[in-house]
């Protein structure tokens, strides 16, 4: 079988290698103390941690009674700045990054924006959502979502009434959330449009109106019954192009452009439906797969901004003195992905798409101001010495240096970039070059 469980083996050890692989695909570039303790755990204890959402424990339960009180904040205060950074300190502070990486996949599949939406209410309404849905069933999340009123506001449905049916949520619900271009006709959207006739938002909340529905019968996909809009998702959840669609993104994710072949995509498709669409059962099958743990998915995709910026933050664990998250999502927003305001409604791009001229050099501009401390309110310059220090690896500057290239490029990126006999006397500040060079290295760009 494609999806076979990968075991190590002399030739594929469990390694550093592998061990950061899995922790970027499944969350952020990882610091050296959970590198280390995922070497010591294994590969199956590793993924049963990153699996699992429902332990709380201490840590756990500060986070997040700390996360909601920031996040009620930026509600009450109606501000999208603040919204933002409250996205940015879950994904900066989480103990469970593979819950925040799914959800910003989620974000992206089911693109909506508050340039549209205009309701800082709605779109962490929206948002907690995604996050409670995003590792169940792929048919509740669907249903939670699209009847979202960021959705909702986003996509027109208020304006879809019997007199006038508005294709916007129609069109997009078949295109982008389930069958995917080529498995549905036009006529299939004007009539999925006719279905969700009657669905609104009244109060912040969903609200179907009967006085708006058209109850006639719908010619569809091949039937002909009269389906209002929970008839019509659970036709489209039926059908196979749906789940095929799912298991395309979760492999956007975990695989990158070059994804996997057709024979693997079809089995997991089928073992997808097999499972009730068990969003569960399709990552944990991805990441303890052979396929997954293959040389040619190791460093194979390019790091999207939000990866870049928060595995820097994380593997440099500057989380006891955080930069601020209103200049990171700052920061995120000029280099191309501003959270909650995806470009359109196909989300994102992916892959090779973020690298450019003008991208590399806001990468590097980015390194710098993280090190030199001006993502700081107040500036605060990192302590390079301090990680090599805790964890024993500051006997001699060269030791140092291979120290983050290790932690942070993998032991690939540059080497011997400070010209240590011309340094400056501040040895401090020598660290801080040599750990900005490497964090905007090449190789820290591909994960």
């Amino acid at each position: 079988m494609t999806w076979s469980i990968w075991q190590p083996t002399r030739n594929q050890p469990w390694d550093i290698k592998r061990v950061k692989h899995l922790l970027r695909r499944a969350g952020f570039t990882p610091d050296w103390k959970t590198i280390q303790a995922s070497l010591s755990n294994g590969v199956e204890k590793t993924i049963d941690q990153l699996l699992d959402f429902g332990t709380k424990d201490k840590t756990t339960l500060q986070f997040e009674s700390l996360a909601e009180t920031i996040g009620e904040a930026a509600v009450g205060a109606d501000n999208a700045d603040r919204l933002r950074a409250w996205w940015v300190f879950r994904m900066m502070m989480t103990p469970r990054p593979l819950e925040e990486r799914l959800t910003l996949l989620w974000h992206n599949h089911f693109a909506t924006s508050n340039d549209k939406v205009k309701n800082v209410a709605a779109m962490y309404q929206q948002n907690r959502l995604l996050r409670f849905h995003c590792i169940g069933r792929f048919s509740e999340l669907l249903r939670s979502v699209v009847k979202s009123p960021a959705t909702l506001i986003w996509l027109d449905a208020s304006a879809n009434r019997k007199e006038h049916p508005n294709e916007n949520l129609g069109r997009e619900l078949l295109e982008l959330f389930t069958l995917g271009e080529g498995n549905y006709s036009e006529h299939d959207v004007t009539e999925a449009a006719r279905s969700l006739t009657g669905w609104t938002v009244k109060g912040l909340q969903f609200h179907d109106e009967p006085a708006y529905r058209d109850s006639g019968e719908k010619a569809i996909l091949g039937t002909t019954q009269s389906l209002d809009g929970d008839g019509l998702l659970e036709l489209l959840l039926k059908q196979p192009a749906t789940a095929r669609r799912v298991c395309w993104r979760l492999c956007q994710m975990f695989f990158g452009e070059r994804s996997v072949d057709e024979t693997a995509m079809q089995e997991l498709t089928d073992g997808f439906i097999a499972h009730d669409l068990d969003l569960r059962w399709a990552v944990e099958t991805i990441l303890r797969s052979e396929l997954f743990f293959s040389e040619w998915n190791i460093r194979s995709r390019v790091a999207s901004p939000i990866e870049y910026v928060i595995g820097s933050i994380r593997c440099l664990e500057m989380s006891q003195r955080p930069p601020s998250t209103i200049l990171l999502a700052a920061q995120l927003r000029r280099l191309g992905q501003d959270l909650f305001h995806p470009p359109n409604v196909f989300g994102w791009p992916e892959g090779r798409s973020w690298i450019d001229t003008r991208s590399v050099i806001a990468r590097c501009n980015f390194a710098d101001q993280l090190v030199e401390g001006y993502m700081h309110q107040i500036k605060t310059p990192l302590d390079g010495s301090r990680l090599p220090m805790q964890y024993g690896f500051a006997n001699s500057t060269k030791q140092t240096e291979a120290f983050y290239v290790d932690l942070i490029a993998d032991g690939m990126g540059p080497t011997g970039l400070v010209n240590l006999e011309n340094a400056s006397n501040d040895e401090n500040a020598m660290f801080r070059t040599m750990i900005s060079q490497t964090i905007s290295s090449y190789e820290n760009q591909i994960v």
